[in-house]
């Protein structure tokens, strides 16, 4: 005998299907609208409120059948469908709560250390500065731009929402730990993302990139909220002068002060001896950053000696190795007996620095001076300088920009101006010289700000098993929140 079936479907008119709604399910619908109510208000898109007589339905009428699946008769079928109408829920959730408060986020690169470890895994307030309104609405809400199976995408292109940022708490101020999307990751070539399509673009021409998918793979366009996560240090605000000189970075003409964590690479050299594991462990410099320098001809004798470090009378030199150290963490090496030698590495490369297309001599210890975009502000447009500015006119800004017999055409038209429509921030890492930042690719739009990290979910370090000290216990829940001037 099979079992009774005791699910009711809603029938009859409106007024009678209301009549039989009992009070909790009343009281649900009422906090779900309101909460609804609440967020059409937020969110500041009214059309938005239409879609309440479809909460109205789900909770009250139900003149459409969504539970109809509770009385089949088939144990099996229902079973799947509570888990089912559970999952779909549940992410539907996940994707508000992604989209519109917070997101996990995992640090895969050593640009920020040590004031965040590869391995952190950071809960990032989009509430902060205000959550930024999905460009792209329909996406698996737990995947950034790919399925983890398949290597598919996990969003579709169309629609395409403009964008649009909700009310905050406040802005970004300088020194804060900021999550972004890729301002380079507009274009990507599938098979070869690191680095960046427009640096691949400068270095075998766009016709190799395109016309090589067996190397390159597929080069497709990412929406703005689907391009890699990304996160470093805001330095530069809108509307201010940035310039860099021996890694000193100045604002409006002024120096300020480093964070307290900021990263150099260093030149090592001990008495003969080499740094133990246990050494290591102890500065806290990962398996990635032990680099021992192998030296062992004439030439380079001569330019180690030059450097000011030791080359034996035999002309042997003992180890050297090349480690990003803070200030404290010098201190503490200049204080161990085997350690001879100090030297911070001198930066001599002129080229892959922003704009990549153009040589003003710069590099990422003496950069600049340039101008940072503010939303509303003109700039005056020179062949000069329009190389520091072009991506953002005509990228991230979609104006079309070309020159034509010496002058610049921004949609078709002559000008020797442009009028920003965003604000845009200059992000650096803390570890100066290992960190691909804006001294590289430029620019961070205000449409790609994601939110700023809280506090640390959990760290897991790579360089050991999870039940050897795998697990860093003392960051888990530790504040992420930047230093402050």
């Amino acid at each position: 005998m099979s079992e009774e079936i005791k699910y009711t479907p809603n029938t009859g008119t409106l007024i009678e299907r209301l009549a039989k709604v009992k009070p909790l399910r009343w009281v649900r619908f009422s906090v779900v609208a309101l909460i609804y109510i609440l967020w059409t208000i937020w969110l500041g898109s009214w059309w938005v409120i239409l879609f309440l007589p479809l909460l109205a339905d789900i909770y009250l009428t139900q003149f459409i059948p969504w539970t109809s699946w509770k009385g089949c008769k088939n144990s099996a079928v229902r079973m799947v469908m509570s888990w089912v109408d559970a999952i779909l829920y549940a992410l539907i959730l996940v994707y508000f709560i992604f989209a519109y408060f917070g997101q996990n986020y995992q640090i895969p690169s050593s640009s920020l250390e040590k004031s965040l470890l590869v391995g952190d895994y950071l809960w990032v307030n989009k509430m902060i500065y205000g959550p930024r309104v999905p460009m792209t609405p329909l996406h698996f809400p737990l995947t950034q731009n790919t399925l983890p199976f398949g290597n598919v995408k996990s969003y579709i292109d169309t629609p395409q929402w403009d964008y649009h940022r909700l009310k905050g708490y406040r802005n970004i101020e300088r020194n804060d730990i900021v999550v972004f999307n890729f301002p380079a990751g507009d274009t990507v070539a599938l098979k070869v993302q690191n680095p960046d399509y427009y640096t691949l673009v400068e270095q075998y021409g766009r016709e190799a990139i395109w016309n090589n998918k067996e190397t390159f793979g597929e080069v497709i366009y990412r929406p703005v909220d689907r391009r890699e996560n990304y996160v470093k240090r805001a330095i530069g605000l809108p509307g201010e002068r940035l310039k860099i000189k021996n890694n000193v970075v100045y604002i409006n003409g002024n120096a300020i002060k480093e964070p307290l964590n900021v990263q150099y690479n260093y030149l090592v050299q001990t008495d003969g001896s080499l740094i133990s594991d246990r050494q290591f462990d102890e500065l806290e410099i990962s398996l990635d950053d032990r680099h021992l320098l192998q030296i062992n001809h004439e030439d380079a004798a001569y330019t180690i000696a030059a450097l000011g470090l030791q080359v034996n009378e035999n002309n042997t030199i003992n180890p050297i190795y090349q480690l990003p150290l803070t200030a404290e963490m010098v201190k503490t090496l200049s204080a161990m007996a085997q350690i001879k030698s100090i030297i911070k590495v001198p930066v001599q490369e002129m080229m892959n620095v922003y704009p990549i297309n153009r040589n003003y001599n710069w590099t990422r210890a003496d950069y600049g001076e340039i101008w940072i975009p503010r939303k509303g502000v003109k700039l005056h447009l020179t062949l000069d300088n329009l190389p520091i500015y072009e991506r953002a006119i005509r990228n991230y800004e979609g104006n079309s920009l070309e020159i034509k017999e010496g002058k610049i055409l921004i949609n078709g038209t002559p000008t020797d101006s442009y009028r920003f429509k965003m604000d845009y921030y200059w992000m650096m890492g803390d570890n100066r010289d290992n960190s691909a930042d804006s001294r590289y690719w430029g620019f961070v739009p205000e449409d790609h700000v994601v939110g700023s990290p809280m506090f640390v979910i959990v760290s897991l370090d790579k360089d050991k098993n999870l039940f050897n000290g795998g697990i860093r216990w003392n960051r888990i829940f530790k504040s992420a929140i930047s230093d402050k001037d």
